[in-house]
């Protein structure tokens, strides 16, 4: 789990150059509606799961509207306002190319992950907060992220324009004069759409032997209760409390979940998903979240509910977030309840 203060705690941000946006906006109003296809000047070349391949004519002169424009059609469910949506992304600049950011290459900052395994991508809700996580992780300005809003699920989609059309007042007009082309080209993977208060249904199995006592009713936080005499585990621990008829989760996939996190002495609450408005997403199997979480969650099922007990070299170990309250060295416990994945 990727833990900062005051805000969601999955997100994985990019290191994608800061030069070219500047102020912070809201999300647009047009869900995505621009210009026609026949309106694009910028080339696109590539197969959907791969880094594009952007170029456009010395003599291009882009749209002052903002341009959509399909580039292939998948076949995933339609991505609708509000949907949890998990895609790539690529940008340049049309002139001189240079590069807006992509999340096809390693960023700098990040944890290292398995080169063998699936990547991370970028995991987001169609919403305000959503945009406003997109600029902040991946300098997408909030009309272009707005422009996945109707487009299907396995879709390689071109996003392009003036500087001024996509990005208005955000504009860095020490880097970018307002005529300037941009183009974004996003593969959207998946998108989901899932009830920011549900939960898992089912009837909840006891506690195993040494496990902790788990109560989760209604809307708020579940209340976990460790075991009387019973020491941190020194691996990992874990336990299916209902059993759901979903999907299995596979490294890669985008989990949308509740969960609720205290520390194993003295069972005290640092953080859950009921704390901060209901349902969040993370990317999983890919070192996006602590160890734990990638070793337990990945093979169990959408309609889970899953008891972890981490010991700290699967958890923060030393390293807990800033503003956690977490301790150097501590045991955690969680418990996620599998909503979706996208």
């Amino acid at each position: 789990m990727n833990h900062t203060k005051k805000t969601r705690r999955f997100a994985v941000a990019l290191a994608v150059p800061a030069l070219l946006l500047t102020a912070a906006a809201c999300g647009s109003d047009d869900g995505g509606k621009g210009a026609s296809d026949d309106k694009a000047v910028a080339k696109v070349s590539g197969k959907f799961g791969e880094k594009p391949e952007i170029s456009a004519p010395k003599d291009a002169k882009p749209s002052d509207k903002l341009v959509v424009k399909t580039i292939s059609k998948g076949d995933g469910p339609k991505v609708a306002k509000d949907d949890f949506v998990r895609f790539d992304f690529a940008g340049q600049t049309m002139k001189d190319k240079k590069s807006l950011g992509n999340s096809w290459e390693p960023q700098q900052g990040q944890p290292q992950q398995d080169p063998k395994g699936p990547r991370r991508q970028i995991l987001l809700q169609m919403n305000q907060q959503g945009a406003q996580q997109a600029q902040q992780q991946a300098a997408l300005p909030p009309k272009v992220f707005d422009a996945l809003v109707g487009q299907q699920a396995g879709s390689r989609v071109e996003v392009e324009g003036t500087a001024n059309a996509l990005v208005g007042e955000g504009i860095n007009k020490e880097v970018l004069k307002p005529e300037d082309g941009l183009v974004w080209v996003f593969d959207i993977a998946g998108a989901q759409k899932v009830d920011a208060k549900s939960a898992a249904e089912g009837d909840q199995a006891k506690p195993e032997d040494g496990m902790p006592e788990v109560k989760a009713d209604g809307q708020k936080a579940a209340a976990i209760t460790m075991p009387k005499g019973e020491k941190a585990p020194s691996d990992l621990k874990q336990q299916v409390l209902i059993k759901g008829k979903g999907a299995e989760v596979k490294a890669g996939d985008g989990l949308i979940a509740q969960y609720t996190g205290v520390q194993w002495d003295g069972g005290k609450k640092f953080d859950s998903s009921w704390d901060h408005g209901g349902a969040t997403a993370f990317q999983i199997g890919t070192g996006s979240v602590v160890q734990g979480w990638d070793k337990g969650l990945v093979g169990k099922h959408v309609g889970d509910r899953v008891l972890l007990a981490l010991p700290a070299k699967l958890a923060y170990g030393d390293n807990p977030p800033q503003g956690s309250d977490i301790p150097k060295g501590a045991s955690l416990v969680f418990v996620v309840d599998i909503l979706g994945k996208a």
